[in-house]
């Protein structure tokens, strides 16, 4: 097949010697099966980002920091420099987090090499020899189903107790190997001790894990895993080799405020003797308000019976005026008192003449006021359209 244009500089130095051909495609990135002397192995190529469609990135990559500072400045305040660097880092976040697993004895793929953003690996099979499938597209008797269930929550087990979280656990990211099941795919791995969401991250992994085998054991979906690991990882008392039940309740540790209490008492002791000292009067003793005569204290509330509405048949009739309307007499007009009126001028009064108002010409100048007793001038006493249509006129040769 044709050679990728992102896997041409892996060929060039030596790292795989041909592409055999494609084996997925994810969100992430594209899969393809690569040889090297003779060897089966799959090559990773992360997609650019405006390819990707991974959602809510950021709620994964809180926590993660580089050695760099001068990076990691870039990188806060997002410029060109520190976009390209938070690329690298979550293409990068991958190979870090198998090596991670790996020494923690997680089934992971090996990692041969991450060239130019792409991470060559082990290509996983199954027991004949073929590209291993996913756990999405297995068919499992019950057995079968509980036992794959038990060594993925170990499995899940062992991450949590090397401080990560997967991030994005499901049935499409667990292959069916032919020695038991392995886990895939981790740029968006979470750290368990620097990410605020890592709890409701890692109970959204197992609740996952737990609705896919829950097709073919449906008592899977009354175990509660998540929450009695997560508990058990609080407490630090989280090892591989803790027993599990599946049953969680809510902690019933009582909090133990003595200590609290006598720090609080030791500094009232010390504020009242440095008052003692400056010789002011002692503080009045707080004395609690009761909660009768408290203005916030909640009103008893009623019975649920008076609460509903009243029929409008029990409802007592309004009391009416003591004088009925009836018996008022109509007030006629000439009983109201006249109106004050302002002091209009009359119409017999003179009205002082007003000027005529002057009209400006094209260039919004006003012309001059015409003296007393002097002619119009031409076409002032015209219409104003008319006026218009006469200055518009050309004269005639």
């Amino acid at each position: 097949m044709q050679v990728p244009e992102r896997l041409a500089p892996l060929m060039d130095l030596g790292v795989i010697d041909e592409v055999v051909r494609p084996l997925m495609s994810g969100k992430e990135a594209q899969v393809y099966v690569v040889g090297l002397g003779g060897e089966l192995r799959v090559a990773k190529v992360y997609k650019d980002a405006e390819r990707r469609s991974f959602k809510h990135r950021a709620d994964y990559t809180e926590g993660r920091t580089v050695r760099n500072s001068r990076e990691q400045r870039a990188m806060d305040k997002r410029s060109r420099h520190g976009m390209e660097k938070i690329e690298e880092a979550w293409r990068s976040a991958e190979v870090d987090a198998i090596h991670r697993l790996r020494a923690a004895g997680v089934r992971v793929p090996i990692p041969y090499d991450f060239v130019e953003g792409v991470l060559v690996m082990e290509l996983v099979v199954d027991r004949d020899g073929d590209p291993a499938s996913r756990l999405v597209d297995a068919r499992l008797g019950r057995p079968a189903a509980l036992t794959l269930f038990e060594r993925l929550i170990g499995e899940v087990v062992k991450m949590l107790c090397a401080g990560l979280v997967h991030g994005d656990l499901s049935d499409f990211n667990v292959l069916m190997g032919a020695d038991g099941p392995v886990i895939i795919d981790f740029p968006q791995a979470v750290d368990a001790t620097r990410n605020q969401g890592a709890r409701t991250i890692f109970l959204r992994d197992v609740a996952n894990l737990t609705q896919s085998l829950a097709r073919f054991a449906p008592e899977l979906r009354s175990l509660r895993y998540g929450p009695e690991i997560w508990s058990l990882y609080e407490a630090s008392v989280l090892t591989p080799e803790t027993p599990l039940t599946g049953k969680h309740v809510g902690s019933t540790r009582r909090v133990d405020t003595s200590p609290l209490l006598e720090e609080i008492l030791f500094f009232e002791r010390e504020a009242r003797m440095r008052r003692e000292a400056l010789g002011l009067p002692p503080r009045p003793a707080r004395t609690p308000v009761p909660r009768a005569a408290s203005p916030t204290a909640e009103k008893p509330s009623r019975p649920q019976a008076d609460r509903h509405p009243r029929p409008q048949g029990d409802r007592p009739p309004r009391p009416q005026a003591d004088r009925p309307q009836a018996d008022r007499p109509p007030r006629s007009q000439a009983d109201r008192p006249p109106r004050p009126q302002a002091d209009r001028p009359q119409a017999d009064r003179p009205q002082p003449e007003r000027p005529p108002r002057l009209q400006a010409d094209r260039t919004g100048r006003p012309p001059s006021t015409p003296a007393p007793g002097s002619p119009p001038p031409d076409g002032a006493g015209e219409p104003r359209r008319s006026r218009r249509r006469r200055r518009r006129r050309k004269p005639s040769a």
